[in-house]
């Protein structure tokens, strides 16, 4: 019971913000016409529980006229039900969709808040794939939380219906056994309770496993396919090291996961199967068993006797609301909790950006970004850099060397503000626009323009602009592709991606340019000669570089260094290139 308030608070957490927003009205609208025609369907059921009494007099009396009057009745009860049915699904449908845009459209705000989105990998979250999240799942809560809600309201509804009809056949088709009758009052009442109330307890111990099984079977199934992308993405590396073999045993190690989990869902499901379907089976003729004795005595007449079987399934049906569902009730909740999970990763991420001991960027200073009291630590809490009393000067070019994993990418992330560990102050000049360019720059699938464009939105800049920056930094003959869609981050090299980031930097003109090794795969005259140009072109622009190589070196005037000092590293000044 303790769980199900928990799932039950869960659900109300996700969902009611949903019918408080922006869109409340449309939804609120939705969802009572929803269930408003699902209760017409219900008084429709009522009738026709009726119309069963007379029509099957009718029959038995060999009554022509009753017979046709109650045929055209029933056709008018039939065609309401069919155009109450179509528009219910129509608008659940609608209502669906506008819910599900809602919720992706929250996600992605939260997951892409502030660097959320990488604080979580940070945290470990990365393989809660938050793709599924947003989609899968997103979609499977509304669709079953819809599907669920209404059809437990349907069921109360019923049962309220049709328990009254029920105890008032009770009445008069009393329970007869052995030549006599036997007064229970609402003893076909209390037959459905005790039946549908056993069926569900013996279906719940036989099925709980299923959620747990269920949402183990999404963790394999988003693994398996995360995998698959990793693959795709880094096929050529895969290639060169003849890795094919490494990779299909490991991808057959997971989606082995896949089956053998698959495989206790199939064992379980055939074990709940077997029982719903015997228990539906059963409950056809179980009300029959029950009033038959009477109708044989002749207590009752036919249409009596089928009124009384379709009353009793419709509260059967509706008491054993939880047993034809169960399957859904199992996916539902792992459902709920994936979710739960992924709201909680998100909150979790905000709270490592706003915690007390981190690292604060604040807007302040001259024109020099200014390290105070700063420490860079590694998620697991390890001493990584120190810094105190250090300035990145405006309008110096500097460059930051050191060993391989002595932090110089992580003091980048930290300008940036999406490096938590920490502690210390970093204070950046108000309103200053800071461009991070690393080895491997992102760009998005779409047209060349939105790519080369990004951040901005695509038309920020003219073709014209575009065209001779492609120029400039050595791309001319991609100017003739500004229009096609492409996955550029698989069909340019890596150099050309360089070339193609440093060309980004011209066309924003950023006050403060990080470059991350950002020319390394490029040959030395071609990178002398990108420098040249950032010199040219960016002459206001403050130039911090990471880079091994010494021909670096003439393009800066400062040298810093992460040397080791204590249990992390510390920056030092190095002699500028001037002076060497």
């Amino acid at each position: 019971m303790k769980n199900l308030r928990s799932t039950l608070a869960t659900v109300w957490r996700i969902a009611i913000p949903y019918f408080r927003s922006e869109d409340k009205w449309a939804g609120r609208g939705l969802l009572a016409a929803v269930i408003a025609i699902e209760l017409a369907i219900v008084g429709i059921n009522v009738l026709i529980n009726q119309w069963n009494s007379r029509f099957y007099n009718a029959l038995q009396e060999r009554n022509w006229d009753s017979f046709v009057s109650e045929i055209i009745y029933f056709s008018v009860l039939a065609a309401a039900f069919i155009l109450l049915a179509v528009y219910q699904l129509y608008l659940n449908q609608w209502l669906q969709i506008r819910w599900r845009r809602w919720m992706t459209a929250h996600y992605l705000a939260d997951w892409l808040h502030e660097a959320n989105h990488y604080r979580m990998q940070l945290q470990g979250d990365a393989a809660d794939n938050p793709d599924q999240r947003m989609t899968e799942d997103v979609k499977l809560f509304v669709d079953r939380t819809l599907n669920i809600g209404v059809g437990l309201l349907s069921s109360i509804v019923t049962i309220a219906s049709f328990v009254t009809i029920l105890w008032g056949l009770s009445n008069a088709a009393p329970l007869h056994m052995f030549g006599q009758d036997i007064a229970i009052p609402g003893y076909l009442v209390w037959g459905a309770l005790i039946y549908s109330v056993l069926g569900t307890i013996l279906t719940h111990l036989i099925g709980w496993p299923l959620v747990g099984i269920d949402f183990r079977q999404q963790q394999y199934e988003a693994d398996f396919r995360f995998n698959l992308v990793r693959v795709r993405e880094n096929s050529e590396q895969i290639a060169l090291l003849n890795g094919e073999a490494a990779e299909r045993e490991r991808l057959l190690v997971r989606f082995g996961r896949v089956v053998e989990n698959w495989l206790a869902i199939m064992s379980r499901t055939k074990k709940v199967t077997a029982f719903t379907a015997s228990y539906n089976q059963a409950s056809v003729i179980f009300p029959y068993v029950l009033v038959a004795p009477a109708y044989f005595a002749q207590k009752i007449q036919l249409g009596g006797m089928m009124q009384t079987a379709s009353a009793f399934s419709n509260v059967q049906g509706a008491l054993s609301f939880f047993i034809t569902i169960y399957r859904q009730l199992a996916e539902w909740q792992a459902v709920v909790n994936r979710l739960d999970g992924f709201e909680a990763g998100i909150v979790a991420a905000g709270e490592l950006a706003t915690r007390k001991e981190r690292i604060h960027v604040v807007n302040a200073g001259d024109g020099a970004i200014d390290l105070k009291d700063l420490t860079l630590r590694l998620p697991n809490g390890t001493p990584l850099v120190n810094a105190d009393g250090f300035s990145l000067r405006r309008g110096e070019r500097t460059l930051l060397t050191g060993p391989s994993g002595s932090g110089k990418s992580t003091l980048f992330r930290a300008i940036a503000g999406i490096w938590p560990f920490g502690s210390g102050s970093i204070a950046v000049p108000a309103g200053a626009t800071l461009m991070m360019l690393p080895q491997r720059p992102y760009f998005p699938t779409g047209t060349l323009q939105a790519a080369i464009e990004y951040p901005a939105k695509e038309g920020a800049f003219t073709p014209a602009q575009i065209s001779q920056t492609l120029e400039l930094v050595g791309l001319p003959k991609l100017a003739s592709q500004l229009d096609e869609h492409g996955h550029w981050n698989r069909t340019l090299s890596l150099g050309e991606q360089q070339r193609l980031g440093l060309a980004r930097a011209l066309l924003h003109v950023p006050q403060y340019l990080f470059l991350d090794e950002a020319t390394a795969s490029l040959d030395e005259p071609s990178e002398a000669a990108l420098y040249r140009l950032l010199e040219a072109k960016l002459p206001a622009t403050t130039i911090i570089s990471i880079g091994h190589r010494s021909t670096l070196d003439a393009f800066h005037d400062r040298n810093v260094v992460l040397a080791r000092a204590g249990d992390g590293f510390a920056l030092q000044d190095s002699k500028s290139a001037a002076a060497s």
